[in-house]
C-alpha cells in the first residue's frame, strides 16, 4: 500500500497536487479563518511597533571625489591620488563604513558620555526599574566615564553604536557618495555626519601626509649612508690608481699618452730615415752609372758647388776664349786649364763630401728610429702592467659609478618630496553638508503599514501552506486513491452537518431509522451498494468493518449499515468482534447474558445468542460480559464454522472489529471475511497510520474492498477538492428530505 509518486512508500502529498490552482482556491476557503487570524494578528503587530517606534531623523552629507587635482609642483606625489572609477569608489565606500573611521568620530565628538551611544549611562529601565520600585529605592543614574578603561569601554559602544546608525551609498555611478546617520535628535544626525564626512576627507590628507614624511625621513636616511659609499668608493679609486701609476689627464694614462707619442716620433724618424736612404741610395746609383756626381739631388742643392760651378763657368769661358785667340802652349791658357783643373777637383771634392754627409745622416736617421722603437717597446711593456691593473680600477670606478648614481637618484627625490610637505590635497570633498532635518525618517508610516500588510499577507499565506502541509488527514475520494492506492466505497457525513437543529442531538441509528429519505441514510444505501459490487463474480456476504485507530467510527458505521440493509429487505447479522470494547452492545443498549464468546465455546447454540432489533428487523450477535476471556478466539475452528453458519442464515454478515494496529485479530477475522471495509475519519486519520494499517491487511491477505471516509463535514466539504462528489454536495442535497 504504497504512494506511487512517493518513492518512500510514506504516503504523502506530492507538490502539483497540493499547489495545482483549483487545490489552491480550495486550500483558501477552508484555511480562511486561519489566513485571516494570522495575517490580522501580523497586520496589527506591525502597526502597534509603528506607534510604539520612536521617532528617528537622517540627515546627510555628500562626498565627490576629485577626478581633476590641483598640480601645485611639477613633481611626482608619494602618495598617488585614488582612480575614480567603480571598483576604487566602491572601495572607498566600505572604508567610510569602517570601525576605525566610527572611532575617530566617537572620540572627536566625545560620544562615550552621550547616553545615547553609551548604553552604559542610561537609567535603568525594564525589569530592573520595576524591581525598583517594589522595593521602594530610588533609581541609581549611571555616571560619566572617568578612568582610562571606562573611556575605553564608552569608546568602544560608541563606536558599535555609530555604525549601527550610519548608511553610506554611492549614488548611482557617479562619483557622489552620500554618507547618512540616523539620529534620535536632528541635530546630532547632521553634526554625526559631517564628522564622517570631514573626517573621511581629514584621513586622505593625513594619509599622504605620512606617507610624505614616511618617505622623507626614509630618503634622508639612505641618502646619508650613500654620502659615505660615494666617498668610500672615490677614495678608493684614487687609492687604487697612485699605486698602481695608473694616473691619466684628459682621460687617458700618462703611459698612454707616452705611448702616443713614442708612436708619433717612431714614426717621423722611419719616414725621415726613408728619405735619407733615397737620397743615399740615389746618389749612389748615379755615380754607379758613370755620373761626376753633376746631377746629385744634393750637390745641386749645395750652395758651394753652386758657387764653384759658376766659377768653373766663368774659367771655362775665358779658357774658350783663350783657346780662340792663342796656342795650346800659352801660358794665360795653361792656368786658366789648371784653374779650370783645380776648380774640377774641388767641385768633386764637394761632391764626395755631400755624399759622405748623407751617409752620415743615414746613419744617424737608423740609430735614431732604433732608440725611439726601443723606447716605446718600454713603454709598451709598462701599458700591459698597467692593463693589468685596470682592470680592477674598472671594477672600482663601475662600483663608484652604481653608489654614485643612486645617491644623484636619492637626493632628487629627497628634494622633490621635501617640496611637497605642507601641499598635499585630499581625493574627495565635501559637497553638501547635512543638515538638521524636523521630519522624522522613520518611523514611516505609510511604509510601514504597506509593509505590514504584505508581511501579514505572506504570515497569512505561509501559515495556511504550513497548516495545509502539516495536515496528513484524507479529505476526498482523490486523496485515498492517490495516498493510499484503494478505491473509495463511498462517505458517512457528520450527523450534525446535515441534520436539522433539532435532530442534531438524535443517535445515528435513531436518525437512520427515523429519516430514510434524508443524506445520512442514502450514504449506507451507497455504501451497501459499492461493498455488493466490490468483487465482481463473487458474492460478498461476510463483511468486516475496521480503521487503523480507535474512534473513527466503525461501529456506528457497521451498525447503521446492517441497519440500512434490514430497512432494504435483507436479512442482515452485526456481529460485535471488538472483544474489548463491545461497542456494538453498548450502541444498542444490548445487554446480553450471552453472546459470541458463549456460542464459539458451545456453551449455548447460535439461535439462542442472536437478538432481532423490532423496529430495523436486523439481527445482532452481542458480546457478553465476562470476567475470563481466552487469548485465541477468532483464530480456531469453532470461528470458522460459525461464519459458515451465519453465511448460510444471513445475506449479509457484518464484523464489527476493533482497530487494525491496536489488536492483532483483526487481522484473522479480515482474512475470514469476503470483503474488509476500511475506515477513516474524515481530515482526523493520519494517512501514515492508515497505510500501515492496509499494508499489515495486504500481509494477511485480506481483501480490502475499498476506504470509506467517516464524519464528514459536507459543508466544509465542498472546500476541498474539485471534483469529489461532496464539492457538489450544495447542489444535490435537495433531492434528500431532512
Amino acid at each position: 500500500m504504497t504512494l506511487a509518486n512517493d518513492p518512500t512508500g510514506a504516503p504523502g502529498r506530492t507538490g502539483t497536487d497540493l499547489f495545482s490552482l483549483r487545490n489552491l482556491l480550495a486550500m483558501f476557503r477552508r484555511r480562511m479563518r486561519l489566513f485571516a487570524g494570522v495575517a490580522l494578528l501580523v497586520f496589527l503587530a506591525a502597526v502597534l511597533a509603528t506607534l510604539q517606534a520612536t521617532p528617528r531623523y537622517t540627515a546627510e552629507a555628500r562626498i565627490m571625489f576629485n577626478t581633476r587635482q590641483e598640480q601645485v609642483l611639477e613633481t611626482k606625489a608619494v602618495l598617488s591620488t585614488l582612480p575614480a572609477d567603480s571598483g576604487v569608489i566602491d572601495t572607498e565606500v566600505e572604508v567610510l563604513q569602517s570601525r576605525t573611521l566610527a572611532r575617530q568620530v566617537a572620540e572627536r565628538l566625545h560620544l562615550e558620555n552621550d547616553p545615547e551611544f553609551n548604553w552604559a549611562l542610561r537609567p535603568p529601565g525594564g525589569l530592573q526599574a520595576l524591581l525598583a520600585r517594589l522595593q521602594g529605592r530610588a533609581l541609581v543614574r549611571p555616571t560619566p566615564p572617568r578612568t582610562e578603561v571606562e573611556i575605553e569601554a564608552g569608546r568602544e559602544r560608541a563606536t558599535s553604536a555609530l555604525r549601527g546608525g550610519l548608511n553610506v551609498r554611492r549614488s548611482g555611478l557617479t562619483y557622489i557618495i552620500g554618507v547618512a546617520f540616523t539620529s534620535l535628535d536632528p541635530e546630532k544626525s547632521a553634526r554625526i555626519a559631517n564628522a564622517f564626512a570631514e573626517q573621511y576627507v581629514l584621513n586622505q590628507i593625513e594619509a599622504k601626509y605620512d606617507a610624505t614624511r614616511q618617505a622623507n625621513s626614509f630618503l634622508e636616511e639612505r641618502v646619508r649612508s650613500l654620502r659615505g659609499e660615494v666617498l668610500a668608493a672615490e677614495a678608493a679609486v684614487e687609492q687604487f690608481r697612485v699605486a698602481n701609476n695608473l694616473l691619466s689627464s684628459s682621460g687617458t694614462t700618462l703611459t698612454e699618452q707616452e705611448i702616443s707619442a713614442y708612436n708619433q716620433q717612431l714614426s717621423a724618424a722611419l719616414a725621415d730615415q726613408a728619405a735619407d736612404e733615397a737620397r743615399l741610395r740615389t746618389a749612389r746609383s748615379q755615380l754607379a752609372r758613370g755620373s761626376s756626381g753633376d746631377d746629385v739631388g744634393e750637390a745641386l742643392q749645395s750652395s758651394v758647388i753652386a758657387q764653384l760651378r759658376g766659377q768653373r763657368a766663368q774659367v771655362a769661358t775665358r779658357v774658350a776664349d783663350l783657346q780662340a785667340n792663342y796656342g795650346p802652349r800659352y801660358p794665360e791658357l795653361i792656368r786658366a786649364r789648371q784653374e779650370l783643373q783645380a776648380i774640377d777637383a774641388q767641385i768633386q771634392a764637394e761632391i764626395r763630401r755631400v755624399i759622405s754627409n748623407l751617409e752620415a745622416r743615414v746613419q744617424v736617421a737608423r740609430d735614431r728610429t732604433a732608440a725611439v722603437r726601443s723606447t716605446l717597446d718600454r713603454a709598451r711593456g709598462t701599458l700591459a702592467g698597467n692593463n693589468a691593473a685596470s682592470v680592477r680600477l674598472n671594477e672600482l670606478e663601475r662600483a663608484a659609478e652604481s653608489v654614485r648614481t643612486q645617491y644623484t637618484g636619492l637626493l632628487e627625490r629627497y628634494q622633490e618630496t621635501s617640496s611637497q610637505t605642507g601641499v598635499a590635497t585630499a581625493d574627495s570633498r565635501v559637497v553638501s553638508p547635512a543638515r538638521a532635518n524636523g521630519n522624522p525618517s522613520s518611523p514611516n508610516i505609510p511604509v510601514n503599514l504597506a509593509l505590514g500588510l504584505i508581511f501579514a499577507v505572506g504570515a497569512g499565506a505561509v501559515a495556511l501552506v504550513l497548516a495545509e502541509m502539516l495536515d496528513d488527514g484524507l479529505t476526498t475520494a482523490d486523496d485515498v486513491e492517490s495516498r493510499l492506492q484503494q478505491p473509495t466505497l463511498g462517505s458517512i457525513p457528520l450527523l450534525m452537518s446535515i441534520a436539522e437543529f433539532r435532530d442534531r442531538k438524535m443517535p445515528p441509528t435513531d436518525y437512520l431509522l427515523s429519516r430514510p429519505l434524508s443524506g445520512f441514510a442514502e450514504a449506507f444505501r451507497s455504501l451497501r451498494t459499492s461493498i455488493l459490487y466490490a468483487r465482481v463474480g463473487k458474492p460478498v456476504k461476510v463483511v468486516a468493518v475496521t480503521s487503523a485507530l480507535p474512534g473513527e467510527g466503525k461501529t456506528t458505521t457497521a451498525v447503521c449499515l446492517a441497519l440500512s440493509a434490514a430497512q432494504a429487505g435483507s436479512k442482515v447479522v452485526i456481529v460485535d468482534c471488538d472483544i474489548r470494547r463491545r461497542n456494538v452492545s453498548r450502541l444498542l443498549g444490548v445487554k446480553a447474558d450471552q453472546g459470541l464468546l458463549d456460542v464459539l465455546d458451545g456453551a449455548v447454540p447460535l439461535e439462542e445468542a442472536l437478538m432481532k432489533g423490532e423496529s430495523s428487523g436486523a439481527w445482532v450477535l452481542p458480546l457478553a460480559k465476562r470476567d475470563f476471556t481466552p487469548q485465541e478466539v477468532f483464530n480456531t475452528p469453532e470461528m470458522d464454522a460459525l461464519l459458515e453458519a451465519l453465511r448460510a442464515r444471513f445475506d449479509l454478515v457484518i464484523l464489527d472489529t476493533a482497530p487494525v494496529l491496536a489488536i492483532a485479530e483483526t487481522r484473522v477475522l479480515a482474512s475470514l471475511s469476503d470483503a474488509v471495509v476500511f475506515l477513516t475519519r474524515w481530515r482526523k486519520t493520519p494517512a501514515k497510520a492508515a497505510d500501515a494499517a492496509l499494508r499489515a491487511l495486504e500481509q494477511s491477505n485480506a481483501v480490502v474492498a475499498g476506504v470509506v471516509l467517516t464524519q464528514v463535514d459536507v459543508n466544509q466539504q465542498a472546500r476541498y477538492g474539485y471534483g469529489d462528489p461532496g464539492y457538489y454536495y450544495s447542489s444535490y442535497k435537495k433531492y434528500y428530505s431532512t
